[in-house]
């Protein structure tokens, strides 16, 4: 008999230390990432330089106004808000899409996402309607073409109908000052 057989088998110690130097892994990796400087709340868009998604839908019913369509983009830089009546945030940020809505160098057109068209028209008579042109969008099939994650999120589209920036959530009026308005007047600039 081999005496070797007979002796218990001992843990290997260096397995212990196997989870603590995971989490030191994982706690550097979220470190570095804390402090990179960069702005976790930008999420990137492929459609940043592409042609803004064939677009046409129907106009919500009550408003008058033509519903949002490709062929609008066309000749004009127009900021595309995707909102919903039921969207605390888009409530926030309303009253600097009236704003905008005043400059007349700049369409704003609104894509509502998933919600009843009463809910929505008493929005818009609440607060006002900002839009030039409102498509409402039911199943929120387009909003998914558009790369949208949630509401509210804003596009610049460019002349010749191509997207040339987005904002995700609602806006303030530093965002406003700081990134859009930058962002329009190159549009603008542009041609």
């Amino acid at each position: 008999m081999n005496v070797e057989d007979t002796r218990p088998t001992r843990p290997r110690r260096w397995l212990v230390f196997v989870p603590l130097a995971l989490f030191l892994a994982l706690s550097g990796l979220f470190l570095a990432q804390l402090l990179s400087g960069r702005d976790v709340s930008t999420i990137p868009s492929a459609l940043i330089g592409r042609p803004a998604p064939q677009t046409d839908l129907p106009p919500l019913d009550g408003t008058g106004l033509p519903g949002l369509a490709s062929a609008a983009f066309e000749g004009q830089v127009t900021l595309v808000n995707v909102w919903a009546s039921w969207c605390a945030p888009c409530r926030q940020e309303h009253p600097l899409l009236m704003q905008l809505g005043q400059d007349d160098r700049i369409r704003i057109a609104g894509l509502n996402y998933k919600d009843k068209p009463e809910n929505a028209r008493r929005f818009l008579g609440e607060l006002g309607n900002p839009y030039d042109a409102i498509g409402t969008d039911d199943a929120g099939r387009t909003a998914i073409n558009w790369g949208v994650y949630g509401v509210p999120e804003t596009f610049l589209v460019g002349r010749d109908g191509t997207i040339l920036w987005k904002h995700v959530g609602p806006f303030t009026p530093q965002s406003v000052t700081e990134e859009l308005m930058p962002q329009i007047e190159k549009a603008l600039a542009a041609g």
